[in-house]
């Protein structure tokens, strides 16, 4: 568990994430990507605010300690209950809890939270104090930079005057526009322009916020190009899930002067294999957790022997940690 008396990331520090990607960035998917990265941020699955408090459902707070740093998303609009959430984050041992105020979905529409939240800043106010008061957490929020008719550059100041206001310095913003009506979540991700210059602006206009860009990042050289041009952190989706060795690979050295704590990709999947061993030992099947490892050798020769090896066996009866070394020497056969 995180050392509960500092905050999950120094202030001054820059950041480097892994977005919260529904389906994707689960506990099994987190204690994988940190094999690759001691310094990388991670975060949960959004998990609803109604679903840890009016559901109980506390398992959806567990994780390995190992981890951290790692911050729990929370989604919802109602702000005892967020704050209620918070509090059984922070008992959970998570020391940054995140507000989302991006995911353009049907469903989270429909309970009035995610990108529909950036009509309301006055109310993602009240939320993130809320929060705040609720439990020692840092409070931190992710948004759009707009949804809809807004005009960007108008309701991005003033959403986050709003959260500064109570207190909230830490923030990742999605540098696209959130099309609620008339677009897809897939098409949410892709269509609608991004705009790199505004969030860059909005660090101008508020250099007390610590700022993060989210948005079209594929890779180390895009992420470190904006750490140089002033922003303080940078968020990768997609390219950290499909394609994790690299992004986080290299990503201690290069982003924070750190050690790796992998060579290459063979070492990866050693330290994975007894953590597969303990949660096989525990009832999980294989292919819940190797599902997440199939771009380990993206780009690489090999890559798609890899694949088939643990796609088409991991959800066999009987299958067990010992695949992994049938795949690698797929690829080694390859290369």
């Amino acid at each position: 568990m995180a050392d509960k008396n500092e905050k999950s990331n120094n202030f001054n520090m820059p950041i480097l994430a892994v977005a919260p990607m529904m389906d994707w960035t689960d506990r099994h998917c987190r204690f994988f990507h940190r094999q690759m990265s001691a310094q990388a941020l991670l975060y949960t699955e959004m998990v609803t605010a109604p679903a840890l408090v009016r559901g109980g459902a506390l398992h959806l707070l567990g994780h390995d300690p190992q981890e951290h740093p790692v911050a729990l998303q929370l989604g919802g609009s109602d702000p005892a209950e967020l704050a209620q959430a918070t509090r059984l984050g922070w008992d959970a041992g998570y020391t940054e809890v995140n507000l989302n105020c991006g995911c353009p979905s049907d469903r989270v529409q429909s309970g009035s939270f995610g990108a529909v939240l950036m009509e309301r800043p006055a109310h993602v106010a009240k939320i993130c104090a809320a929060m705040s008061a609720a439990s020692p957490a840092e409070v931190t929020v992710k948004c759009r930079i707009g949804v809809d008719d807004q005009t960007p550059g108008e309701i991005l100041p003033r959403f986050l005057s709003a959260i500064r206001a109570v207190g909230v310095r830490r923030v990742t913003i999605h540098a696209r526009k959130a099309w609620l009506q008339g677009l897809s979540p897939k098409e949410n991700r892709d269509i609608p322009p991004l705009d790199y210059a505004l969030v860059a602006a909005m660090k101008a206009e508020f250099p007390d916020l610590h700022i993060s860009v989210n948005g079209g990042v594929e890779d180390l050289d895009a992420a470190s190009g904006f750490l140089g041009m002033g922003l303080n952190g940078v968020m990768v989706g997609r390219a950290a899930y499909h394609r994790p060795w690299d992004i986080l690979g290299r990503a201690d050295s290069r982003i924070f002067g750190q050690p790796d704590p992998a060579l290459n990709r063979a070492e990866v999947v050693a330290r994975m294999q007894p953590y597969i061993e303990r949660q096989m030992g525990q009832g999980l099947r294989l292919a819940q957790i190797t599902r997440h490892m199939l771009g380990l050798f993206a780009g690489q020769p090999g890559a798609r022997q890899w694949r088939r090896v643990l796609s088409e066996n991991a959800h066999k009866p009987g299958a067990g940690p010992e695949l992994l070394d049938t795949a690698l020497a797929a690829v080694s056969q390859t290369a």
